[in-house]
């Protein structure tokens, strides 16, 4: 820093410029005004405690006089008496406030602190400090903490983002681990395990460079890994296989009946029409009644196409878990999806309802899933 020597104190060009500042013309400051300046100004400039407190002291030193400067002579005992601070700190303080342009000295010829009298007694001058930076500053102050402010903003949303990310990712690998525990995912879990070491606490001022992208980025790789195990590697959700003459109408009608329900397939008593009606008014959807379990079947093959599911699925379900319970969770799967768009307000978390439905056949296979139970506690929740 630049310094120019007064003949007695170090003279810093910050000194001079807070010199400059000055109040409005016949502006009268009360010391609750200067207060709130002051305050202001230690949250913009992030004050240690330290220096809040001396300006502080500063501050109510003030008498509210009628000058055009805010001047205030407390000597440094008086200082150290209310704050704690030796001398020593108390002067490094002082000159640190200077150099932040919250204040400016004004020196006496002897270097001491005192008011000027009149022959009536009456202060008409002083040597001390000059407070006026502090008020005259504020309109810096409001700045300062409004961009602090925005900045807070923006991290809380870089965090936030993080967080959700974070989740959705671990998220994804439990769906992994669970649904599709063949799969490989050491290298997803050790980036997973990197990227927590790296993420800092809310209370750091700023993330890393490109953590947030390398969390959504975590986030997407995984996601799509557990997609395109659902999909069973299709790429798309629809093909054409439609060999039909050109000519022919693309719906032909509703079937007439699905195929007979074997003796074999028969399910428990729990999975009856009646209650896969009250679990899944979405039954609506297929516009024929239902009464038995053919007419399940055959609702269950009309409705596939709703949810996007390619044929293979429903080929690949009806081999693993029989045609009716096929049927059911097309059904389920279809009633899941609708409740989740109308619960969060237009927007389903299941992405890919064909997938989900290949998925849910293999749970049901391998005992993880009782379709049942899952329709009894959906119509629970639907009475409730």
């Amino acid at each position: 820093m630049q310094l120019a020597s007064s003949g007695g104190r170090r003279l810093r060009h910050a000194a001079l410029a807070a010199r400059k500042l000055a109040l409005e013309a016949e502006r009268t400051v009360t010391r609750k005004e200067l207060s709130a300046a002051a305050r202001d100004a230690g949250k913009a400039l992030d004050l240690r405690p330290a220096q809040r407190a001396v300006l502080s002291e500063l501050v109510a030193c003030w008498g509210e006089q009628e000058w055009d400067r805010l001047l205030v002579w407390p000597s440094n005992d008086y200082l150290m008496s209310r704050t704690g601070l030796t001398e020593r700190a108390i002067r490094r303080i002082l000159r640190q406030l200077i150099d932040l342009q919250l204040l400016a000295p004004k020196d006496s010829p002897n270097g001491k602190r005192y008011a000027v009298k009149d022959l009536a007694g009456q202060v008409v001058d002083a040597f001390g400090f000059d407070l006026t930076p502090v008020y005259a500053r504020r309109g810096d102050w409001a700045v300062m903490l409004m961009e602090q402010k925005q900045l807070r903003e923006v991290q809380k949303r870089a965090f936030d983002e993080v967080t959700i990310c974070r989740r959705a990712a671990e998220e994804a690998l439990a769906a992994l681990a669970e649904h599709f525990p063949e799969l490989d995912r050491s290298a997803f879990e050790g980036e997973l395990k990197t990227l927590q070491a790296r993420t800092p606490a809310r209370s750091k001022v700023t993330l890393p460079v490109d953590l947030l992208e390398a969390w959504q980025l975590l986030r997407i790789r995984v996601e799509e890994a557990f997609f395109e195990k659902g999909n069973a590697g299709l790429g798309v959700r629809h093909s054409n296989n439609n060999n039909g003459s050109p000519s022919e109408t693309c719906n032909k009608g509703f079937p007439k009946k699905a195929e007979a329900v074997l003796p074999t397939e028969q399910p428990s008593e729990h999975l009856s029409p009646e209650l896969i009606l009250e679990a899944c008014p979405t039954l609506a959807d297929y516009g024929q009644p239902v009464r038995d379990l053919a007419d399940i079947v055959s609702a269950g093959r009309y409705l596939r196409a709703s949810l996007g599911a390619h044929e293979s699925a429903w080929a690949e379900a009806v081999e693993e878990i029989g045609t009716v319970r096929a049927a059911i969770a097309v059904i389920y799967t279809l009633q899941l999806y609708e409740d989740d768009v109308a619960k969060n307000g237009g927007e389903s978390r299941i992405k890919n309802p064909g997938g989900y439905f290949r998925a849910l056949a293999r749970m049901v296979k391998t005992g993880k899933i009782d379709l049942a139970v899952e329709l009894l506690a959906m119509r629970r929740r639907r009475m409730a």
